[in-house]
């Protein structure tokens, strides 16, 4: 098993592990490792691939329900959505690998995640994605959002897969170190969902898929460490994609599936050959021996380091029933894929690694796995806090008519339809709500039902307040759900951080997911699994805290569904929930100073539980035309969104300022748990008789009108001209580079 390249200190240094882990891993093997053992331990022991430094923080979860089929721990969360029918569903992160080059990065990422939810049994039916760049005047931000979206699109679309929804968001935070964040729902009937798992001593070990190469090595080691001015040089650890493989990949599974045969199944993901094999026996119990001389490949000379630390796209790893070889083949010759039985489950739980007959690499699969480091790091308030909590005094503007398009204007509130107007978004027909809407709704075939899915999160909040913030999205995530009138199930998350070893970091971290934790026991959403993104800098500077909550929600009948755009002149214009004199971390707040900053909205889960069990209760009764919750901009946004995301219809409002607030307060705060809705005049009295029962504050705020807005007594535009300030925004701004 020897190997001739040295195990120096600064080998073992580049590879990622501290003194102190090299030395854990001499006591478990009883002697040194070699070069590839090395190379394995590096990448299943990377904050990537072991979670060494969040475990302690994550297992405080709620991870257990009453719709929970799997939690945390398989390569996606299933919950029960009744019919003897399964929603499985996961976020992950490719944000290393889209800094680095974007196109790949991005959809790798939408091709990751596709594996993640196929694997399971289930066919993916919808995919949305959360991106978040620095400023666009930066001609290096405009470059990697176009090149960012390009990648999704070109992935998703090619596969069949409707990107149907997400986030998109804008602040210097992100200049070096963009956040890719992609999450897939699939749909199956429940005794046809598999597990990542090796059991069945004796049983055969196939590759299947594209041929191994040498993209990706040390993928999972790059995406666990903080880049600087040299990043963009490691290229060769961004895998490159190919959706049409993909797609046989996707539709030779699911054939196989179908068959009685198949024992277990894994994506080859972060770490590849490495990660597939170490977890499947972790979970089943056994151990695995392969040979790698068998393992198809495209490139020649590939070392063993090389073949196990391969990212290449488009692989899957099965396990399957002895003698059942040829019936597995059979199935991906169809579909001219490759397919080769490359080793077999053993008692042994070790990991075993041959080369026509040489060993290679000989590890306990524990060590790889249970034994991982863990780390409970240090944490500390960052000192930052202490200086941005105060909401400073503001002007009040002069020309509202003005503010409010500038305000429409800024590229985090703009329509995101030169986004996703790029995407597939009807594809396979089941698409009930389409983009830009809040929520979306992807009807289930031969059903009346909808599942409905959003993605949210507001990184400035968790920047001035964590705990706030993890509860904000958690919440914002829940109302989007409830407006369309579906009842929110289930969550998963995608965590994105800076350092971990900086205590700061680490704080920001454990606050924000105890807001996660407590917002979801609140809203009896269990958290099904996700995913967790640390080292988020660059030359030492970090993002802020990012938690994104992918949330998945049923709707009994999608005739039922509501939308966010108003429907008829002279329908009444209601708000839900108190609107509050506190514009601290509002975006007109930051507009205004340029700054993140200023004191959270307060915020109450009762409150919050009780406006979305009034909203769902109102639509129930059929009260609602239109809900739409209130978020980034403020009820001044919210009124024209509601106004311009339906392009069919030509109806504006005409808004009464009955308040006490200062009007840019009233129009432009960020007050928690408030839903805008349109009602038929004749059901005012139904609404208020709810709002009495769930005791929440209902304000009637005008009307309906034909083709403009108008806000009493402070502006008055046409829709045509807020349309244009909304919605050709982000073109102008990538126009405006020469482009």
């Amino acid at each position: 098993m020897n190997q001739d390249i040295p195990i120096t200190p600064e080998l073992i240094a580049q590879h990622g592990l501290s003194p102190e882990e090299y030395q854990k891993i001499v006591s478990i093997l009883g002697r040194e490792p070699n070069y590839t053992e090395l190379g394995i331990f590096s990448v299943m022991w990377s904050e990537h691939c072991s979670y060494k430094s969040s475990r302690s923080i994550l297992k405080n979860l709620p991870t257990t329900g009453s719709c929970v089929v799997q939690g945390p721990g398989e390569n996606a969360g299933v919950i029960d959505i009744g019919d003897g029918l399964v929603a499985v569903f996961k976020i992950e992160s490719h944000n290393h690998p889209s800094f680095i080059e974007p196109y790949q990065g991005a959809a790798t990422g939408v091709g990751g995640i596709l594996r993640d939810i196929f694997t399971m049994g289930a066919r993916p039916v919808a995919l949305l994605n959360s991106l978040r760049f620095g400023n666009l005047d930066n001609p290096r931000n405009r470059y990697l959002f176009e090149h960012v979206v390009a990648g999704i699109a070109g992935y998703g679309n090619c596969m069949g897969v409707p990107t149907v929804g997400g986030e998109v968001y804008f602040d210097p935070t992100y200049d070096l170190n963009p956040l890719v964040n992609a999450f897939c729902l699939g749909v199956a009937r429940r005794e046809n969902i598999f597990l990542g798992q090796a059991t069945g001593i004796g049983n055969p070990v196939i590759y299947v898929g594209s041929k191994t190469g040498r993209d990706g090595i040390h993928g999972a080691t790059m995406a666990s460490e903080e880049f600087d001015e040299s990043s963009a040089e490691r290229r060769p650890t961004v895998q490159v994609g190919d959706p049409f493989t993909e797609k046989l990949l996707l539709e030779a599974c699911l054939e196989l599936m179908k068959q009685d045969f198949l024992v277990g199944i894994q994506d080859l993901g972060a770490a590849g050959l490495t990660c597939s094999t170490a977890e499947m026996a972790s979970r089943g119990g056994t151990g695995i021996e392969i040979d790698i001389a068998k393992v198809p490949l495209r490139e020649l000379g590939m070392t063993p380091y090389e073949v196990m630390l391969s990212e290449s796209q488009e692989r899957m790893l099965l396990v399957a029933d002895k003698g059942k070889e040829a019936e597995v083949a059979a199935i991906f010759d169809k579909w001219d894929l490759e397919c080769v039985t490359i080793g077999r489950v053993i008692e042994e739980k070790n990991f075993r690694i041959c080369q026509n007959g040489r060993l290679v690499a000989d590890i306990p699969v524990n060590a790889l796995t249970d034994e991982a480091p863990l780390y409970v790091r240090p944490r500390q308030e960052p000192a930052y806090l202490k200086h941005v909590k105060t909401t400073p005094e503001i002007a009040e503007p002069t020309d509202y008519a003005q503010l409010l398009l500038n305000i429409l204007s800024l590229p985090t509130i703009s329509s995101k339809e030169y986004v996703y107007r790029q995407y597939d978004h009807m594809v396979r027909t089941d698409t009930s709500l389409l983009p830009g809407a809040g929520a979306s709704l992807i009807r289930l075939k031969d059903s009346k039902k909808a599942l409905a899915l959003s993605l949210d999160g507001n990184s400035g909040y968790c920047y001035l307040d964590p705990y706030t913030g993890g509860m904000l999205a958690v919440a914002e995530a829940a109302r989007n759900l409830v407006c369309t009138g579906a009842k929110p199930l289930a969550v998963t998350n995608c965590l994105n951080f800076g350092n971990p070893e900086k205590p700061e970091a680490m704080w920001q971290f454990e606050r924000a997911v105890q807001g996660i934790i407590d917002a979801c026991k609140h809203f009896d959403t269990p958290v099904t699994g996700g995913n967790v993104s640390f080292y988020n800098e660059t030359s030492g500077e970090g993002i802020y805290p990012t938690p994104v909550i992918g949330m998945v929600g049923l709707l009994d009948d999608v005739d039922n569904r509501v939308t966010p755009w108003f429907k008829q002149t002279g329908d009444l214009i209601v708000l839900l929930g108190k609107s509050k004199a506190e514009p601290g971390g509002s975006e007109y707040l930051k507009y205004k100073t340029g700054k993140t900053i200023g004191q959270l909205p307060e915020f109450s889960l009762k409150e919050e539980k009780a406006v979305q069990a009034l909203c769902l209760r109102a639509i129930d009764q059929q009260l609602l035309q239109s809900a739409y919750d209130l978020s980034e901009g403020g009820l001044g946004v919210a009124l024209v969104e509601c106004c311009l995301i339906n392009r069919d219809a030509v109806l504006g409002a005409s808004v009464r300022l009955d308040s006490d607030l200062r009007p840019d307060i009233f129009l432009f705060n960020e007050s928690a748990s408030r839903i805008v809705v349109s009602i038929k005049s004749d059901q005012l009295s139904a609404l208020e008789k709810l709002a009495n029962e769930h005791d929440i504050p209902l304000s009637l705020l005008g009307e309906v009108i034909p083709e403009k807005v108008t806000i009493q007594g402070l502006l008055e535009l046409s829709l045509d001209k807020l349309d244009r300030a909304w919605r050709e925004s982000i073109p102008g701004w990538l126009d405006s580079s020469g482009k």
